[in-house]
């Protein structure tokens, strides 16, 4: 992993763009690193992709995971514990809040302004060009819009999550790089890192890459899956 975050950093996307693995790996890499790191579940609305799947995991690397309470899951308004806000206000190393997805799921990070007025913060919007409503920039920039109408806060850099899981090639890494930076020209928006996959990891010229890539280790499978161990 070539990039290093720190402070308050916000992962933002549409349903099924892969925010959740992001957020899950992120946090893993740089708690490898030393850093304390805490991640915060902010997905109110999406019962089955969320950070919960690999909270054993998480925890046992000792990285602190907050979770909404069980009464507030699909909850009809944003309403938060004091855990969430205490952990924003007192964000020493790395803190990541995984919003929920599209505009919907962002209204949570809305109801947390007071807690993050005057922090800085890093917003990064995952980008599949593989996904519906995402494939083309004007998709991605009213993705983008709503996002930060609904959240109250501007979106700072991208990062590219081009795959079609398990059906992903190198091709597919090289045209989503080529994806995100045509996005990163258009929306000034600088792009943060691309992903790929570990297991495709050995098959892609590195040579062909202009961003930091993170490794993905996937842990959002379904249930007839295993999670894929993290390198030690």
């Amino acid at each position: 992993m070539d990039f290093s975050l720190d402070g308050i950093v916000i992962i933002v996307g549409n349903y099924g763009s892969g925010k959740t693995e992001i957020a899950v790996n992120i946090a893993v890499q740089h708690k490898r690193t030393g850093m304390g790191v805490r991640l915060a579940d902010l997905d109110l609305v999406n019962p089955y992709f969320r950070s919960r799947e690999a909270r054993e995991v998480l925890t046992q690397m000792g990285i602190e995971v907050v979770l909404p309470p069980p009464q507030y899951m699909n909850a009809d308004l944003p309403i938060l514990d004091r855990g969430v806000s205490g952990m924003i206000r007192n964000s020493n190393g790395l803190t990541i809040l995984d919003a929920g997805g599209d505009d919907v799921g962002a209204t949570v990070i809305a109801a947390l302004a007071d807690a993050l007025k005057d922090k800085p913060l890093q917003v990064f919007q995952v980008i599949n060009p593989f996904r519906p409503y995402t494939d083309s920039l004007e998709g991605c920039q009213k993705i983008r819009e709503e996002i930060e109408s609904a959240a109250k806060i501007k979106i700072t850099g991208l990062i590219g999550n081009a795959n079609l899981i398990d059906d992903t090639g190198p091709d597919h890494i090289y045209n989503g790089q080529k994806f995100i930076q045509e996005l990163s020209g258009q929306s000034g928006l600088p792009v943060l890192c691309i992903t790929v996959s570990n297991n495709l990891l050995s098959a892609i010229d590195k040579a062909k890459l202009s961003y930091p890539v993170l490794p993905i280790y996937r842990q959002m499978v379904p249930p007839w899956r295993k999670t894929e161990r993290f390198e030690q």
